[in-house]
């Protein structure tokens, strides 16, 4: 009877052991969830931007920003004559390029001028130009380095 009960507790252990063995093997395989990145990308929103200093003035105001981005441009540098036009260009990514065009001593003129956009600034780009001094030789190779950014602000009224 002995015997009998301990064969039984015997093959009992081994059948337990052997389905704790089967679950061990068992992997679990969990689900990835994709992860999705989304990049926040620096946005131009119509109105104001300024850079004032004791001898600098630059003055923005975005009128428009779908196709094409139009604003109004007074700039007011030290020793230099002030001049006021109107800015017309296009965002690419993080950069506004476009064509300033304005007058200065009565005289009508225009060049391109290259903004890039981060956070509420727009910081202006400095590159090589054509012989005429009126566009950039590779809009590409512009370093956006200003120490004068133009900061959002409340437009005066």
């Amino acid at each position: 009877m002995k015997k009998l009960a301990l064969l039984t507790f015997a093959l009992i252990t081994i059948v337990a052991c052997k389905n704790n063995t089967k679950t061990d093997n068992q992997t679990v395989i969990e689900e990835e969830k994709p992860v999705i990145k989304t990049s926040l990308k620096p946005t131009l929103e119509t109105g104001c931007y300024n850079f004032k200093s004791e001898s600098n003035n630059i003055q923005m105001e975005i009128t428009e920003v779908n196709e094409k981005v139009m604003g109004i441009l007074n700039i007011a540098y030290a020793e230099k004559d002030a001049n006021q036009g109107k800015f017309v260009g296009t965002l690419n990514g993080d950069k506004l390029i476009g064509t300033y065009t304005f007058n200065s001593e009565g005289i009508e003129s225009s060049r391109e001028m290259a903004f890039l956009i981060k956070d509420d600034q727009l910081i202006e780009g400095y590159g090589d130009l054509n012989e005429d001094g009126t566009k950039f030789k590779d809009v590409n190779t512009v370093k956006y380095t200003s120490t004068m950014p133009l900061t959002k602000v409340d437009c005066d009224k």
